[in-house]
């Protein structure tokens, strides 16, 4: 169970995000996340009967405003999905708004046709309406929902999708969805950013194109061969003179299961009991660095892959990557907060792992010093526990990442030509992301998998995920196996990137 820190301190409020043991898990035990119950596994399915999801609104309490979101969420109210591998996906998706939306099965590999992109995958579902979806559930891991229509995703309409091994480990599973809010309109911050006016309160556009702001609180000259000359917002000067963005949106709130640090979530925890964290990046635009204080943890898989297990206190979280990692909690009984350090600015959010009796401190949303900026050292240390089987490749590619914050111009540009990259089905297809631009673009790839198999030209035999950081000026290759046939986005999953046109699909050959 878990209780808000207002509950704590006698201010009230409703329950909010809980988790679960595996012995709970296989007495029936509701496993809760993002603001309520998670559905246990899907029992249903078996029978033939999909699970229902309607997308629709709801009302959260944001550093005291009230405010109207989305949300995905079961007939009783419990948002998202937990499942077994090995179980099919089955899913009934209601459209409860009053306009069009489509969600995307962020990290699975459906058929193509039920990917749940608009234009390319599927039509749009209109209000009112409902689609079914089937498809075996092959793999394990920590994926998630979001919609792939226009810029909703801004409005929070995204949930976990959680699948879990055969045979759980005994341990405590707690989900930690991290999100950036804003009270404008998402439509009126691209706007803003197109027009080169605001990226957000504060902020102007100098006349390089990079965002500027008051940065007196920062920690100036933290990376070696830059330094901060545009604050929490704004860009990094590199020792060859050109201007790094790092953030170029303001927003009002950094959440961590829909709540900020003002009123964050006491998670009910065993006194020195062994917990798995499953994080999940669901931010618009933004990057975080993952804080674990004191407690040294065990990353265990990055989107849902197993790595071979890297040790420590802080962990980089790009733009919809999520993170497993393990905790041995303190044999004391001591409180843990799981903060989430907002990249390059003092902002933070995260929840409190409280076991019986432990006293909890408050933690203000806004830190001391600036959070890192997130870079490649840490990607470059990471082994898959199951790589690609090696091979040559059948097809090599170079995707060039371009635009540039003045007009808010964001494209990438395919070696192969105009049009969508190709593929034939069984080709192994190497792609080197080269980022041309100053700004960072965690790029996403549907319906595949791919390893990471060179950073700056250099070859290794990396992690497999389905986002990956290329960050300003750098280059990152990635190998996958063609064995989904369709037409498939590959994206920078910025969103407002994205939404500006940094966006190309994976067609098969024969496919149209």
């Amino acid at each position: 169970m878990t209780r808000r820190f207002s509950d704590w301190t006698g201010r009230g409020g409703a329950r909010n995000l809980a988790s679960l043991s595996r012995r709970h898990f296989l007495q029936g035990t509701a496993l809760l996340a993002a603001g309520a119950a998670f559905a246990p596994p899907l029992a249903r399915a078996a029978a033939g009967d999909p699970v229902a999801l309607r997308v629709t609104t709801r009302q959260l309490d944001i550093a005291g405003r009230s405010a109207t979101v989305f949300g995905l969420q079961q007939p009783d109210g419990r948002p998202g999905l937990i499942a077994r591998v090995g179980e099919d996906f089955a899913v009934r998706l209601e459209n409860g708004l009053t306009d069009p939306t489509l969600v995307h099965w962020h990290g699975l590999t459906p058929p193509w046709r039920e990917d749940g992109v608009p234009g390319i995958s599927q039509d749009p579902l209109a209000p009112g309406a409902a689609q079914d979806y089937r498809f075996p559930l092959t793999r394990p891991g920590t994926f998630w929902m979001h919609s792939h229509l226009g810029l909703q995703e801004q409005q929070l309409l995204a949930a976990p999708l959680i699948v879990q091994e055969a045979s759980p480990q005994d341990e405590q599973e707690v989900v930690l969805l991290l999100h950036d809010f804003s009270f404008r309109a998402p439509e009126e911050i691209l706007a803003g950013l197109q027009a080169g006016t605001r990226g957000g309160p504060g902020m102007s556009m100098s006349g390089d194109g990079a965002w500027t702001m008051d940065h007196s609180s920062m920690d100036h000259g933290s990376m070696p061969g830059m330094s901060m000359d545009g604050g929490a917002m704004g860009s990094m000067t590199m020792s060859g003179g050109m201007t790094m963005d790092i953030n170029d949106i303001e927003h009002d709130a950094y959440l961590a299961n829909d709540r900020t640090l003002d009123d964050p979530e006491l998670v009910a925890v065993e006194r020195g009991g062994r917990v798995r964290l499953r994080i999940i990046n669901g931010a618009a635009s933004t990057g975080f660095t993952i804080d674990l204080g004191a407690v040294e943890g065990e990353l265990i898989a990055v989107d849902g892959h197993a790595i071979l297990p890297v040790k420590g206190r802080r962990f980089p979280i790009a733009i919809a990557q999520r993170l497993d990692i393990r905790l041995s909690l303190p044999a004391d009984g001591s409180a843990v907060p799981v903060l989430a350090l907002r990249e390059g600015a003092p902002q933070r959010a995260g929840v409190i792992l409280q076991p019986p009796g432990a006293a909890v401190a408050r933690i203000a949303p806004v830190g001391d010093v600036a959070a890192p900026v997130l870079d490649l050292a840490f990607e470059r240390t990471l082994r898959s526990a199951a790589p690609l089987t090696p091979r040559p490749a059948d097809r090599a590619l170079t995707l060039a990442l371009t635009g540039s914050m003045a007009g808010y111009r964001w494209g990438l540009a395919a070696s192969s030509g105009a049009g969508p990259l190709t593929a034939r089905d069984g080709e192994r297809i190497e792609v080197a992301l080269v980022n041309q631009t100053m700004m960072a673009h965690p790029m996403h790839l549907h319906g595949h998998m791919f390893q990471v198999v060179a950073i700056d030209g250099e070859r290794l035999a990396g992690a497999v995920r389905d986002t990956v950081l290329v960050p300003p000026g750098r280059s990152v290759g990635i190998a996958f196996d063609a064995d989904n046939p369709g037409r498939w986005a590959f994206h920078c999953h910025h969103m407002y990137h994205m939404a500006a046109g940094m966006m190309t699909t994976l067609a098969y050959e024969g496919i149209t």
